[in-house]
């Protein structure tokens, strides 16, 4: 959204449309991760079921909503400032998402104590209480266009690719996260629900589905893996036989899905067989966040170290094409510099293919800011640092063995010089991406959202180039 410079009225009065019988218009601020893109997408899906219309910029809104990320200092203060740039802007704002279920040391709203002119906030995941702050101070269009909302309702992605949402919350109580504070516990979807919008989704264009939640591995826990049913049959609420599901419907549209927050469980090696079929992509996102065992133990994760490495071994077995993308902190509390060279093993006998670090960061209200030994800021920043060379280097080494290979891309965007893609091994906007040159033949042209057949000439540390069959 654009900043203009529209007067903000008063906060006392609910907000009219501007033109007389004119649809009220809604603007969206969003911020955060894929899982709070879908929040978004799906309050903005019932603004339109309900008539309301959405504003490009301030001066044309009669109402601003602002979906905010809470994790990291820095998302949160991202947040404040997005809060404080509608309300100079408009006037009129509503909050939601991660940061409004945030207290501060005292126990108050972090929002309202800082923004207290905002007309309501709420937690993630509420879109009924958003809708009924929007009711309140912007009423409903007398009658709703209905017949206007596409099936797979409104989306901020492109068109080609989407994020699935499977889950809310998270069973976890890892000691650096604030996340089940926010979101609560882990509550899955209906299986014919998410399948119906998988659905839904195919048949709008989408080419890429992402699966998204705090937990993939543990969808169905709550439910203790009930059977749903889906084109006549049961499927369990489990993540094995959600994926073989999405895999079937993804074939029958040439379409590819792929696997976001997997925890390292032992029936996830079930799912890698389900990858060979080209629909299932042979990657998985894997957030292991360290290796050294008592580290692991500190920040209360589901898994060791040891049994991590031999479970990576194995996948790549059972698939030698598998990616594996993965985020680690550096600089714990606690972390010695045995433990950090620890990791450094681990990572140069894992070598996954896609690596984020992260230098620990407290976080308000996580039990790891109550531990002994926190590490100074700039041992923190050092030890970032050298998982990124050392990353740099396996990189360099797994993407230079695909020169010479012939992969397929799904395209992104189209340049003037041919077009940028990505391949299995490349999710959007996190990982790398592939710049592919066009066929020789005129005639031939890339388009967004096209899979072509890429031969790949070169490589670095992050990308690939190559030549469209």
């Amino acid at each position: 959204m654009h900043s203009i410079s529209r007067i903000p009225k008063d906060d006392s009065t609910p907000a009219a449309p501007a033109a007389s019988g004119a649809a009220p218009k809604v603007g969206f601020v969003s911020l955060g991760c894929p899982k709070a893109l879908v929040d978004s997408e799906q309050i903005l899906t019932q603004l339109r079921a309900e008539g309301y219309e959405t504003a490009k910029s301030y001066d044309g809104a009669d109402l601003v909503i602002v979906n905010t990320c809470g994790f990291i200092d820095a998302a949160v203060q991202e947040s404040l400032d997005a809060i404080g740039e509608a309300l100079a802007e408009n006037g009129k704002v509503i909050v939601t998402g991660c940061l409004g279920a945030k207290k501060d040391a005292a126990g108050d709203d972090i929002i309202t104590k800082v923004h207290p002119k905002v007309l309501a906030v709420t937690g993630p995941h509420a879109l009924a209480e958003v809708m009924n702050s929007v009711h309140t101070h912007l009423p409903k269009p007398h009658e709703p266009f209905i017949d206007l909302l596409p099936p797979q309702g409104i989306k901020l992605t492109p068109k080609h690719y989407a994020y699935l949402k499977i889950s809310e919350g998270c069973n976890h109580r890892c000691s650096f996260c604030i996340i089940p504070s926010m979101r609560g516990d882990l509550v899955s979807r209906p299986i014919a629900e998410l399948m119906l919008e998988a659905e839904n989704l195919f048949k709008s264009g989408v080419k890429e589905l992402l699966v998204i939640s705090q937990d993939t591995s543990a969808y169905g826990v709550d439910v203790k893996f009930r059977s749903g049913f889906w084109n006549g049959r049961p499927v369990k609420t489990h993540m094995t036989q959600l994926t073989e599901a999405l895999g079937e419907l993804a074939k029958s549209y040439g379409a590819w899905v792929r696997l976001h927050y997997v925890y390292p469980y032992p029936h996830v090696d079930q799912v890698i067989p389900l990858m060979s079929g080209g629909h299932i992509l042979p990657y998985l996102d894997v957030p292991l966040q360290h290796a050294h065992p008592e580290v692991l133990k500190r920040m209360k994760r589901p898994a060791s170290g040891e049994k991590n490495l031999d479970r990576i071994q194995a996948w790549r077995k059972m698939n030698p094409d598998l990616t594996i993308r993965s985020t680690f902190i550096a600089g714990f509390p606690g972390e010695t510099e045995a433990e950090f060279e620890y990791l450094l093993d681990f990572l140069k006998e894992a070598e996954i293919d896609r690596l984020g670090c992260f230098a620990y960061s407290p976080v308000e209200g996580a039990t790891a800011n109550e531990l002994e030994n926190q590490v100074p800021d700039e041992v923190r920043e050092e030890r970032r640092g050298r998982v990124m060379l050392l990353q740099e280097e396996i990189s360099k080494k797994r993407l230079k063995a695909k020169v010479g290979k012939t992969v397929r891309v799904l395209i992104d965007e189209v340049t003037r010089s041919g077009g940028v893609g990505r391949s299995a091994a490349d999710a959007p906007e996190i990982d790398g991406v592939v710049y592919v040159k066009p066929p020789y033949e005129p005639h031939k042209k890339l388009a967004v959202g096209q899979f072509v057949d890429v031969t790949i000439t070169a490589s670095d540390a992050h990308d690939l180039w190559g030549e469209a069959e």
